[in-house]
């Protein structure tokens, strides 16, 4: 693209992991040091390059990464035309008053392919579902438009967003940008090799056993997952789903930076005041936080929980830079019960049981998939009914042991992301036992409605990031930002 106004687009940007160089320009042709959303936001109002400019360097950025599976439906007509019309608007706008202009005017972003964004077809990454070209936005979707931003692709997903990593029969697997043979991590897998290669700066997950931070983690990248109902658009959901359960599922920012992750974090909040981006700037003053450090998980009652020398390297690492801040952390001990395992999975695999499906469809759908309804349908009335109750049980007892401290610190992930294809290749039961070992401290967050950050540390002797899992009390969200600009040195 024409670069007539700044010379380059691919200037300094902020650390995005702490303590050494940018891994993004270590790993040869596949990355380049791009300018933050915050620096595009800011380059696009100044009138430093156009939205259209700057859309069409990101349409070529996405070509470029083809390979990584990361983008399921391009639709650069739409995205230009979007690019042209912001420009309009801030062409229209005097420069002293665009600092007023909707908070992600101009800059480029993707949804993940189980939300509906107009113009777009759904496919919820399933051959077993019509894929309509949606008319209108989900609400998540249109709270970013509104905040100026204009998606460019939706994103790979596994199906139905069912699964820790993203791989479905409609579309080639996402895969990491750091090592392309294994996984990007899912359900937000497409979403977060999309930001780690660089083809775009941030965008919106979701989150419902933690999909915003096993691929954040995977990836290198801040993963924010907010507590339930914090953000609006979740908020119209209710508190407990269809069964009576403590509704899961959140959405929240990805982003290389953890001022990205604030300001998409803000746009999704509706807030043009940036209260959680001006709140970095006071990050360095945080300090004295109780921080309770722990390897326990919820599933350990029915497999081995077994994490790697990296991951608990980089539970160290962290430990000893938030001492450095002025925190206090300890080691923890929480004792989760033993029905939190089939509890979980009985709830988790009920939400299938709703989707419309002939006998038809039904052999369309992937075998985990399959396995999940299976399973789901052959649970009794009162074995759901006794599932839910042990929930909130957990919820309940959960969040009084975690009250204990201001922060509970854990690692992200237990080991490196396998490899593209070693789930399914363990058949569906050991394919969902692999990523209840992989991601063992993540869906019991959202059964507690708390909310949670993904860090990233350190790099693995392969190179592969690793990172940590803080998480926070009710209404935390900004706390947790600055911990994690603390622990990142932003």
């Amino acid at each position: 693209m024409s670069n007539a106004h700044t010379g380059d687009l691919t200037g300094s940007t902020e650390q995005s992991r702490a303590g050494s160089e940018d891994p993004a320009e270590q790993n040869g042709p596949l990355f380049f040091r791009v300018m933050t959303a915050l620096e595009l936001r800011n380059g696009v109002r100044r009138g430093d390059f156009s939205a259209r400019e700057l859309m069409l360097h990101t349409l070529e950025r996405v070509e470029q990464q083809r390979e990584l599976g990361a983008f399921t439906e391009v639709r650069a007509d739409i995205a230009l035309d979007e690019a042209d019309a912001a420009d309009r608007l801030i062409t229209a706008t005097p420069l002293s008053e665009r600092h007023a202009l909707p908070p992600l005017t101009g800059v480029p972003t993707a949804h993940k392919d189980l939300v509906r964004v107009r113009g777009f077809a759904t496919t919820h990454g399933s051959k077993a579902v019509p894929h309509p070209i949606a008319e209108n936005d989900d609400p998540i979707a249109a709270a970013v438009r509104a905040a100026g931003a204009i998606c460019v692709s939706k994103t790979q997903v596994p199906e139905f967003g069912i699964a820790g990593y993203s791989e479905n029969l409609v579309a080639p697997p996402a895969r990491n940008p750091f090592d392309t043979a294994r996984t990007a991590g899912g359900s937000s897998g497409g979403t977060a090799a999309a930001i780690a290669s660089a083809a775009i700066t941030a965008a919106i997950g979701s989150d419902a056993g933690g999909s915003i931070r096993i691929p954040s983690a995977a990836c290198g990248l801040v993963g924010l997952k907010p507590g339930r109902g914090v953000v609006p658009a979740d908020a119209q959901n209710g508190e407990l789903d269809d069964l009576g359960a403590p509704r899961m599922a959140v959405s929240g920012p990805m982003a290389r930076t953890v001022r990205d992750a604030a300001l998409f974090f803000d746009a999704a909040l509706g807030r043009t005041d940036e209260p959680s981006l001006n709140a970095l700037d006071r990050a360095h003053d945080l300090s004295g936080l109780r921080i309770g450090i722990s390897l326990d998980s919820p599933f350990a009652s029915e497999m081995a929980i077994l994490f790697d020398k990296a991951a608990t390297d980089a539970l160290h690492e962290a430990a000893a830079r938030l001492e450095q801040a002025g925190h206090r952390p300890e080691q923890a001990s929480f004792g989760y019960g033993t029905s939190y395992p089939d509890a979980f999975t009985t709830v988790w695999t009920q939400a299938l049981t709703r989707v419309p499906l002939s006998a038809e469809a039904e052999a369309n759908l992937g075998e985990l998939a399959q396995w999940f309804l299976r399973r789901a349908r052959g649970a009794t009335s009162q074995h759901i009914a006794e599932s839910v109750a042990r929930l909130h049980d957990f919820a309940r007892s959960a969040t009084e042991q975690w009250g204990g401290y201001d922060i509970v610190l854990t690692p992200a992930l237990a080991f490196a992301p396998p490899r593209v294809g070693e789930f399914w290749g363990l058949g569906p039961e050991g394919d969902y036992r692999l990523q209840c070992e992989w991601a063992p401290q993540t869906s019991m967050v959202n059964v507690t409605g708390l909310p949670a950050i993904t860090v990233p540390i350190a790099s693995d002797a392969a190179g592969l990031p690793r990172g940590l899992q803080l998480i926070g009390r009710k209404g935390s969200e900004v706390q947790l930002l600055q911990l994690a600009a603390q622990l990142l040195g932003q």
